[in-house]
């Protein structure tokens, strides 16, 4: 899977749990999940679920506490992907 693929698909997994619905319709690999999207603490719990659901990958509990941004979450993936 490429970047671009890779990032449609996070923020589409996204969209269920960003409370700021605006910050959806300019995101960037520099968004925050918590501070732009206002995606809570909880629902990163949900998102990294479904990230490993969607690419059928692994993520342990200190790589998903790195996870920031967009930039951060598709790198993850793409990294557990090919690992």
């Amino acid at each position: 899977m490429n970047r671009e693929a890779t990032f449609t698909t996070v923020v589409e997994l996204l969209r269920p749990f960003v409370k700021n619905e605006a910050g959806l319709s300019n995101v960037s690999e520099s968004t925050s999940l918590l501070e732009d999207l206002r995606v809570n603490s909880a629902r990163l719990v949900d998102i990294i679920l479904a990230m490993e659901d969607e690419f059928d990958i692994e993520i342990d509990d200190d790589s998903a506490d790195k996870v920031r941004t967009l930039k951060d979450a598709v790198d993850l993936v793409l990294a557990k992907a090919s690992a």
